[in-house]
């Protein structure tokens, strides 16, 4: 009967030692960001434009089997993120198509957007004009733009991340990166 009973005091007394178990909320990892911007100039021979990128990104040609001469992608691979970028010559396409495939682009992304903001562009000095969207809500782009001077040039950008979209957690990288295609649309230059 001696051994039952202290066989039972350890037990209890194991048991009730046990720390109390927590749940612990659901965190993302944290995300470094550069304190300061660099920008360096991306203006390859024989390209129709140019502009300034952040020096933390590389430009690669786009390597998709429907790629078009002067296609880039602006790769963020600390982010895992790519702004896609893509160039028509008007004189081969019609501007008003263009702008259209734009908007389709864009709004394909309603299904997971919560509201799109469209923000008007424009650059006298430059003769380029344009428009930059923000799509809120988990779409699978979060920025997408399009600058032309009206007459030859044609180029159109999206960010797209390579990871499931999660605008609560992405949303410290794209704050940033808009700064960039901001930059990038401010500093384009038609060659």
């Amino acid at each position: 009967m001696n051994k039952i009973v202290i066989v039972c005091l350890l037990l209890a007394g194991g048991i009730a030692c046990t720390p109390a178990v927590s749940v612990k909320p659901r965190g993302y990892y944290r995300i470094d960001l550069p304190a300061e911007k660099n920008y360096t100039p991306f203006a390859p021979q024989k390209y129709p434009y140019s502009f300034e990128i952040d020096a933390a990104a590389q430009v690669v040609p786009d390597s998709s089997p429907d790629a078009e001469p002067f296609w880039v992608d602006v790769v963020y691979p600390q982010y895992n993120a790519k702004i896609h970028i893509s160039y028509k010559n008007l004189q081969h396409n019609s501007l008003a198509r263009l702008v259209e495939d734009v908007h389709y682009m864009v709004y394909k992304h309603t299904v997971k957007a919560d509201e799109i903001t469209e923000q008007a562009f424009e650059n006298e000095a430059r003769s380029t004009l344009g428009f930059l969207y923000d799509i809120g809500g988990d779409a699978a782009s979060n920025l997408q733009f399009y600058l032309t001077d009206e007459r030859r040039h044609f180029l159109r950008g999206a960010l797209y991340f390579d990871v499931h979209p999660n605008r609560d957690s992405l949303q410290p990288v794209i704050l940033y990166i808009t700064q960039d295609i901001q930059h990038l649309m401010e500093t384009l230059q038609w060659q």
